[in-house]
């Protein structure tokens, strides 16, 4: 496993030293991270079509980073893999996510989504990045509790409909050698292990189908983050390294979502300070030999975001694990002896 990074999405800003890819890269590197994962649809940091388009403005961006003691991590299309899926009820919503010219046409919306993430993973080789995080979108959502009572093939078709999307574009993550994460999250038709198992069926298992693993979202829904390592390791191709509390009451609990997010049940924390069992996520993920990055995605209610990013960096380093290149108790080594074997075992 490699690290620490950070995730510039929440940081990305218009005032120095987060306005510009020197400054802020300076910064992240000056805090102790050692790679950024970027938000390819902010402009003030990143020409994502010039990234897929141009591999001297790759070097040109890589050379500034390294420079600076980082290198990118990974380049994100969370935003724009949104919109390859919006349910007609939150056109108005993710309308702020698109260019203003694809915005109010949801059909051209979509067509310029799937046209970014392509790029993105153009870029990503340009960049010789091996995943790309992303979110699935969803068609789905409005009915994920079953009242009214859904009916019968509903399910199905809206997975269908999901993988006839992004097939094309896992096509072309295959051709660059890139694996699309889709961060299992809440408002995503992927939201969980079994989403993610109906979406790998419905798409035949593509390999390039993969996940971002985020400990937080499994807090929030009541699920088993270990368990899930356990199930789904060979799919985890990225990983954000982002805390998160859940303290129901007679008040609130997985629905609170209404209140702010100082009084939901379910809140975001720095990492750290939450209730995620760190030791335990990064030694399951040592074991099944995560090869990928641990990434801070900086999210709390509470704290000031640079008091985070400060934090960020020695906490990662503090739970990365060196592997072991050999068992604790093998201290007397040695060659296999047949007839000790034997003898030990009784056979004659």
């Amino acid at each position: 496993m490699h690290g620490p990074g950070i995730f510039l999405a929440q940081f990305a800003g218009d005032s120095a030293p987060f306005n510009s890819w020197k400054s802020i890269t300076k910064w992240a590197g000056d805090l102790g991270y050692v790679a950024v994962q970027v938000p390819s649809w902010d402009g003030r940091l990143f020409d994502l079509k010039k990234a897929a388009e141009s591999k001297a403005y790759c070097d040109e961006i890589t050379g500034i980073a390294k420079a600076n003691g980082v290198v990118i991590s990974e380049l994100s299309t969370h935003l724009q893999g949104q919109l390859v899926a919006v349910h007609p009820a939150y056109d108005e919503q993710f309308d702020a996510f698109a260019a203003p010219e694809v915005r109010g046409n949801p059909k051209a919306r979509t067509a310029w989504a799937v046209e970014q993430v392509k790029l993105c993973l153009t870029a990503s080789r340009n960049l010789g990045c091996t995943a790309m995080p992303s979110f699935t979108g969803a068609l789905l959502w409005h009915t994920m509790y079953p009242w009214p009572q859904r009916p019968a093939g509903l399910v199905q078709e809206g997975f269908a409909e999901l993988a006839r999307r992004w097939k094309p574009i896992l096509d072309h993550a295959e051709s660059c050698g890139v694996d699309v994460a889709w961060e299992v999250h809440p408002g995503e038709d992927v939201h969980d292990g079994a989403t993610l198992e109906l979406l790998l069926d419905a798409l035949g298992g593509h390999r390039r189908a993969n996940v971002l693993f985020d400990p937080s979202h499994f807090v929030l829904q009541q699920l088993d983050y270990c368990d899930y390592i356990d199930r789904y390791h060979d799919r985890i191709k990225c990983f954000h390294v982002k805390d998160a509390e859940f303290r129901p009451n007679g008040r609130v609990g997985v629905y609170g979502g209404y209140l702010p997010w100082k009084e939901r049940a379910g809140r975001f924390r720095s990492t750290g300070d939450g209730q995620v069992d760190w030791s335990r996520i990064f030694t399951l993920l040592t074991k099944y030999g995560y090869a990928g990055w641990a990434i801070i995605e900086w999210e709390c209610c509470f704290k000031d975001p640079e008091q985070g990013a400060r934090e960020g960096a020695p906490f990662i380093r503090k739970h990365l694990i060196q592997p072991a290149k050999k068992a604790f108790d093998d201290f007397a080594g040695g060659s296999v002896d047949k007839g000790q074997l034997h003898r030990i075992l009784g056979i004659r």
